[in-house]
């Protein structure tokens, strides 16, 4: 009850937020009604909409029923799909994350899809990564089918490497080499350009990386207890204090500007970045020319080449004026062949097992053969994206008010990562109550 009323509360404060001024976005996911026997969409990725929306299409020859797939940026997706689920109206179907599926599951908000996916010829979750599975149950209760999977490779900028005479990254480096390399093409820039960025919110696509590659852990196995202030965790979190100190703009421009935006316009020379960025960078003309990319080092102590994977749901709302044909799309949409689909037109790397070979060929100009590289356990070692009951309420201060004053004065990285823990074990504590 005590949870129940917390989310209850939270949705409450949403709800104020949109009236505030959330934005028209139309279609039912703004709470406009249906009606029109159509199913609405929503996500939160432009460059994923045309791919997805060609998918979609083929449901609807297939079918008849329509798809309109919309796009609505991260932040204004979590207000209005929560207060849809306090009352107003949903999307038909949508993503789901590990952040945030927990207390859509919890509280009858989700499409129950278990029956439904074992009668299914369609969707085998036994082709899909276990974890992935997993995050989409509770109480044993299937609530998604899991849409893709992403990995974590380092990206660099072939033109800032040769202007400064230094060979392209290859499988051999480690962290240690990172930390050099970045340092020298910070000191031959001048200013112009910086070896490296990265911001306290990176951390699926950052620091994560490095403190599993260093023998550090962000979560214990069984969700209890915070890894800040293990020793290697620390280890990794104070390399990464050398990087901001000796090869990364200020602070204030990666957080004025952007990480990406940085990369993709020539001020950085190396950035640790996902999977599920290839479309944006394919799409960007100086980074389509310049950039291109290899498996992330791994640690010269441990020997470890770590990535930190996650992979995004196909879920639908209980109340969907349309519960077969929604479940017939996330049906469609999770199938082999609409797996295939998807990596084929470069949407993003598929979860259904075999599937992202394609996906390597949908984009000349990149090596997403690394990025592949990086499931390959001779190469890597996978680690599901830390997350808990409640993620979001240890993550965001971890990645706001925890980190920040680190990105700031490097020097603090040590009682920063000792705070982060206090919180993040008191946040923990309180999921168990």
């Amino acid at each position: 009850m005590k949870k129940l009323m917390a989310l209850l509360l939270s949705v409450v404060m949403v709800l104020s937020l949109a009236a505030c001024g959330g934005g028209d976005k139309g279609g039912s996911g703004s709470g406009e009604k249906k009606g029109d026997g159509k199913l609405t969409v929503n996500i939160w990725d432009n460059g994923q909409q045309k791919g997805l929306q060609e998918i979609c299409d083929l449901y609807t020859k297939e079918t008849g029923v329509k798809v309109d797939v919309q796009v609505i940026t991260w932040d204004q997706y979590w207000t209005l799909l929560s207060a849809g689920a306090q009352g107003g109206e949903m999307p038909d179907v949508f993503w789901m994350h590990s952040n945030e599926v927990q207390k859509y599951m919890e509280n009858g908000i989700l499409l129950d899809l278990t029956d439904k996916i074992a009668k299914s010829e369609k969707v085998d979750l036994s082709k899909y990564p276990a974890e992935l599975v997993e995050m989409y149950k509770s109480e044993g209760k299937n609530y998604a089918v899991p849409k893709d999977i992403d990995t974590i490779a380092l990206w660099y900028n072939k033109k800032i490497f040769d202007e400064c005479g230094i060979k392209y990254p290859d499988d051999t480096w480690t962290w240690d080499t990172y930390y050099d390399v970045a340092k020298e093409i910070t000191e031959k820039g001048k200013g112009k350009f910086f070896g490296t960025d990265m911001a306290s919110t990176n951390n699926q696509d950052g620091y994560y990386n490095m403190i599993y590659s260093m023998g550090g852990y962000v979560i214990n196995d069984d969700k209890t207890k915070s890894g800040y202030d293990d020793p290697n965790t620390v280890k990794a979190m104070e390399y990464l204090g050398k990087l901001i100190k000796d090869c990364m703009p200020e602070a204030n421009i990666i957080s004025e500007t952007g990480t990406d935006a940085l990369f993709t316009s020539g001020k950085v020379a190396m950035i640790t970045q996902g999977s599920w960025m290839v479309a944006a960078f394919r799409d960007n003309e100086y980074s389509a020319e310049n950039a291109d990319i290899a498996v992330l080092p791994k640690d010269a102590a441990t020997g470890k080449r770590t990535t930190i994977y996650n992979g995004l749901g196909w879920a639908a709302s209980a109340k969907t004026d349309m519960p077969e044909e929604a479940w017939g799309l996330i049906e469609w949409l999770g199938s082999e062949d609409m797996q295939k689909k998807q990596a084929e037109l470069g949407v993003t790397m598929s979860a259904w097992e075999g599937t992202s070979d394609a996906w390597v060929k949908s984009v000349e100009n990149f090596n997403l053969q690394a990025h592949l590289d990086m499931m390959n356990p001779d190469v890597a070692e996978m680690i599901i994206r830390p997350y808990s009951r409640s993620t979001i309420a240890w993550e965001d201060y971890a990645r706001g008010d925890g980190f920040r004053p680190a990105w700031a004065d490097p020097a603090k990285m040590a009682d920063q990562c000792k705070a982060v823990a206090e919180q993040m074990n008191a946040a923990l504590a309180e999921e168990k109550q």
